[in-house]
Parts: structure tokens; C-alpha cells; sequence
């Protein structure tokens, strides 16, 4: 599995995943509710692995490049 999910992608994975679950969670929302928590843990385990299987389908990556420079 090559990373494909950069730092700034998986911070906002974090924050939005958590706030999606909880919203889920704690509303009283039925089937969109068990729908929202499963989007949320998406978001969460594949910025907790870096990697994110619909980017690698659509052939996207957000990961930086290392400056072979070192900057």
C-alpha cells in the first residue's frame, strides 16, 4: 500500500471524520446516522493509514514530495 493521503489531508480526515461520527452519534438521525458513523471511521482509519482506496482508484495523491535537497 503506497501512501497516497499527505498531512494536511489527513489532519482535516481527523478532525471531520471525528466530527462526522459524533454528529452521527449523538443525533437522532436513524439510517443516516449509522451512515454518517461509517463515513466518519472511513475518514479516520485511512488518515490513520495514510491511505485512501478511492484516491488510489481516481489516480490521486496528496502526499508532499520530499525536496531531495533536504528543504
Amino acid at each position: 500500500m503506497k501512501e497516497n493521503v499527505g498531512t494536511v489531508d489527513r489532519t482535516l480526515r481527523i478532525v471531520f471524520g471525528i466530527a462526522i461520527f459524533f454528529i452521527g452519534w449523538l443525533g437522532d438521525f436513524g439510517l443516516t446516522g449509522t451512515i454518517l458513523m461509517i463515513v466518519g471511521v472511513f475518514l479516520i482509519a485511512t488518515s490513520a493509514l495514510s491511505f485512501c482506496p478511492i484516491y488510489s482508484i481516481i489516480g490521486k495523491e496528496t502526499v508532499e514530495e520530499a525536496d531531495p535537497r533536504g528543504h
